[in-house]
């Protein structure tokens, strides 16, 4: 296993620890929502750096190519669904519902197409576009202003959500323009 590999490892490990500081705050113990804060932006950092060196440093592999964009989903959805939670128990600023549903339905969409692709045998690779970066990057803003309880999150994870459904769009109409391409026989 290569050290991107690892990095990207080191971010599906900081799920339970940043899960387990939201589902333990509450005002009193406000620490836990700084902490919750480090543990998504280390996260966030660490997404960045490990693509980085994987780009480099010529360390792209299957599995960075499926743990990556995984571990992308596994701590935004998990940090949606309980900011949902807990926003709406303690922050003035609420996130809504059909945010976090938004947000899970594409990611579904994105995840189920890719595992019926693999099992097609499609020989065409599945890579990021900008669309799903930009989406990814304003999604995880959105997180970040949420924990610093800010009112800008509104404009933000609007803005997501606007970025999230193009991408959604974007990659439906790419995986429909790939199964209708007649396989090249060897």
């Amino acid at each position: 296993m290569n050290f991107a590999n690892k990095i990207t490892i080191f971010r599906i490990l900081s799920v339970p620890f940043f899960i387990t500081s939201l589902v333990y705050y509450n005002p009193s113990r406000d620490y836990l929502r700084v902490i919750a804060l480090a543990i998504f932006i280390l996260a966030v950092i660490s997404d960045a750096i490990d693509g980085y060196i994987a780009r480099s440093r010529n360390q792209k592999t299957q599995a960075g190519a499926i743990l990556d964009p995984l571990a992308d989903k596994i701590l935004l959805i998990t940090a949606f669904i309980f900011l949902y939670i807990i926003s709406n128990q303690y922050f003035d600023t609420k996130l809504p519902l059909w945010v976090v549903l938004i947000v899970i339905f594409r990611d579904a969409i994105l995840l189920s197409g890719g595992g019926i692709i693999i099992l097609a045998n499609q020989e065409n690779k599945i890579s990021p576009t900008w669309w799903g970066k930009i989406s990814t990057f304003f999604q995880m803003i959105t997180i970040i202003f949420l924990l610093l309880k800010s009112h800008l999150s509104f404009y933000l994870w609007n803005t997501a959500i606007i970025f999230t459904v193009v991408s959604g769009v974007d990659y439906l109409r790419k995986g429909i323009v790939m199964f209708n391409t007649p396989l090249h026989r060897k």
